[in-house]
């Protein structure tokens, strides 16, 4: 993996397609710490695909794990997008974190499920390059979703060697990934493909999953850059085990492995073409992506319709136009080192469906509510990076993105037009003390998107009453400081404090199976990662972020705590090479409850499970065998507060829904290079 050095900001190879970048390059492998003089900020990095592949993983999700103080949970099916928190925020399905691969955004603005929706199973590990990620809005160069913070990743554009890999394990797990490159002179060709079927751990449902990937890459370098082109490819069927009632579970209705509704599911697709082009100081990039999703859910079971059920169908069927272009130079007044980049970006979602549908055993009974929605929107940015003596770097940001939206909803009342801009500002300090410790000073601004169909809204679909509309566009604001300490053989080290305040945060509804717009909030916490290789054989790592997060001021009939907001996530392990050809791992991961209700009166249960593994590897062979929740812990992957009704119930009830994370699963894997 490649760093590289944009005059004291942190680029990753990633962005020598995205951004153009033409400057010293050092090679390095696994997590990258040592960022001394390249980092922006204290609490960014970047992660090599050694140590993605070091890591035992139940769902491709999980590696957003390795971004510190992240975690990655499930409330449904493995083929929906996973549910994310970070620095206080329980993030739904991505709103407030941005990612992207290879240049195209993965967040989905006016989903059918979730404001933001990120579902990263298009994306196959092993041929992940490597992530370089940033918590808070320190760079222009990031938009909308980018509050939190945001995830680059950049694909592989060819292997060493080529693979084929065979993992199986219980419940019917089999996974087969293969990749193979093509080398000439000036162009290198990568295709690779991933299959995977798996029937779950559930005692009334087998999930089913069968989901296929495919990559196709191809890379020319000409006399002054390179050119791109990556297509994708990905289809996704599966059934659902949706969070359950807790008494439902005490009665004895059904056990904590069980469902209420085993007709739950979905399917989905997402097709991609993209080409990144790089000539000396000036790149583009330019992207096309077709994505579906057909999902079903029940979430209050016999609450709305207690003859036919409370199932429905959430549909959103778009296609994505975008690209983007910016221009690297070195332009000062004095005799200061000062480098600028600046650039714009375009983004058209066409949205030929967004709807909710009710349903009986996936049959359509209603139609909530069915839309088509235009979103457009324009961005312009400026990043400059300004040394001002041999150990202070300033670096200042600006950006401003103009939103378009046209909704044409089945509710007349509902459809119209919105339009709004905001302007975001950053600026970051840094001062390396010595060769070994940095310390950095920032603030920035960023915002997240609303839905459109939230922005145009008269009238509740459901109801007919009259319904407030919501803004477009959300700012957020943050700050930072923090430190980073390194020794050349054994340890690494950043901390930092963190500040955030947002003026409109998205709550996820659980009875709705989708977030709306709410009040206003405020975050602050700390945060610190520490490595240590205590000989070539033995080293240990432990990331621990500790968030404080209320609502401001008061409203009337509810508390100040932000339900689902995460206040302790910790992450440890060991990595030992015990033997010649063999080196094992064992990883814990814990977070701490979290308030469920306003007040504070109701908390989720604490998680912490451990993942290990044992790999062998001599020659073109290696083995790995892993086992996940290795002391079968039966703690919750996510708990939520919200009345449902059961079929023998005459009334609502408010009760703690939650999903239990998966039992201990056995699996093994065999890969083969050549």
């Amino acid at each position: 993996m490649r760093i590289l050095l944009f005059s004291g900001c942190l680029v990753t190879s990633a962005n020598v397609i995205a951004h153009g970048f033409d400057i010293e390059q050092i090679e390095v492998v696994g997590r990258q710490t040592r960022l001394i003089g390249d980092a922006i900020a204290a609490s960014s990095g970047i992660i090599g695909q050694d140590e993605i592949a070091s890591r035992p993983l139940l769902r491709t999700g999980e590696m957003m794990e390795l971004v510190p103080g992240m975690v990655v949970t499930q409330h449904s099916g493995s083929g929906k997008a996973n549910q994310y928190f970070l620095r206080g925020f329980n993030l739904d399905h991505g709103t407030d974190f941005s990612t992207s691969v290879n240049g195209m955004p993965i967040n989905m603005r006016s989903h059918g499920h979730g404001q933001g929706y990120t579902d990263l199973n298009f994306i196959t590990p092993e041929f992940v390059h490597h992530i370089s990620y940033n918590k808070g809005a320190y760079s222009a160069l990031q938009g909308d979703f980018s509050t939190a913070g945001s995830a680059s990743m950049s694909l592989i554009s060819t292997l060493p060697k080529d693979i084929i890999a065979m993992d199986l394990g219980q419940d019917n797990y089999v996974r087969a990934v293969a990749g193979k490159s093509f080398h000439s002179d000036a162009s290198s060709v990568f295709i690779g493909g991933e299959l995977n079927t798996y029937d779950g751990p559930w005692s009334d449902i087998d999930e089913d999953v069968e989901k296929v990937n495919g990559l196709f890459n191809v890379t020319t370098k000409t006399n002054s850059g390179t050119i791109t082109v990556t297509a994708m490819a990905y289809d996704n069927s599966w059934n659902s085990a949706d969070q359950i009632p807790t008494r439902a579970v005490e009665s004895g209705l059904i056990d904590e492995l069980g469902s209420l509704d085993t007709s739950v599911g979905g399917d989905s697709s997402r097709y991609s073409l993209s080409t990144n082009i790089t000539i000396d100081d000036f790149y583009v990039s330019a992207y096309a992506i077709d994505s579906d999703l057909d999902l079903f859910s029940n979430f209050t079971y016999f609450l709305s319709d207690p003859i036919n059920g409370d199932q429905f169908e959430q549909v959103d069927k778009r296609q994505i136009y975008g690209a983007e272009a910016g221009y690297h130079f070195s332009a000062s007044p004095t005799n200061m080192d000062w480098t600028h980049l600046i650039g714009m970006q375009v983004r058209v979602d066409d949205i030929g469906e967004v709807g909710l549908h009710h349903t009986q055993n996936r049959v359509r009974l209603s139609t909530v509510r069915d839309d088509t929605i235009d979103e457009r929107s324009f961005s312009y940015f400026y990043q400059g990076d300004l040394l001002l003596n041999s150990r202070t770097t300033l670096r200042l940001g600006a950006r401003y993105d103009y939103f378009d939206v046209n909704v044409n909803s089945d509710t007349p009342e509902n459809s119209g037009s919105k339009d709004d801009g905001i302007a975001s500002f950053s600026a970051g300090l840094s001062y390396i003390f010595s060769t070994r410790i940095e310390g950095y000073i920032n603030a920035g601004q960023s915002f997240h998107s609303n839905d459109a169909r939230g922005a145009t809204l008269s009238v509740d679909p459901e109801t007919g009453e009259e319904a407030d509309p919501v803004d477009l566009l959300v700012k957020g604001n943050t700050a930072e400081m923090g430190l980073r300490y390194f020794t050349s053989k054994a340890l690494n080290i950043s901390a930092s404090l963190w500040y955030l305040t947002l003026d409109s945060e998205l709550l996820y509804v659980g009875d709705a199976g989708n977030n709306e717009a709410s009040r206003a909030s405020r975050r602050y916490g700390a945060e610190l990662a520490a490595y240590y290789w205590f000989n070539d054989t033995f080293n240990a790592d432990l990331e621990v972020a500790l968030t404080h997060s209320r609502f401001k001021g008061n409203e009337e009939g509810e508390g100040n705590h932000i339900t689902g907001a995460l206040g302790e996530v910790i992450s440890a392990g060991l990595t030992w090479k015990f033997a010649t050809n063999w080196d094992s791992s064992v990883r814990l991961r814990h977070f701490g409850p979290r308030a469920l209700d306003s007040y504070g009166d109701v908390e989720s249960s604490s998680l912490t499970v451990v993942n290990a593994q044992v790999n062998w590897q001599r020659e073109s062979w290696a083995i790995t065998f892993q086992a996940l929740n290795l002391f079968d812990s039966d703690d919750h992957d996510i708990d939520y507060l919200y009345e449902s009704q059961l079929q023998t119930e005459t009334t609502a009830v408010e009760d703690v829904h939650y999903h239990p994370i998966e039992p201990r699963t056995l699996r093994v894997k065999v890969a083969y290079t050549f």
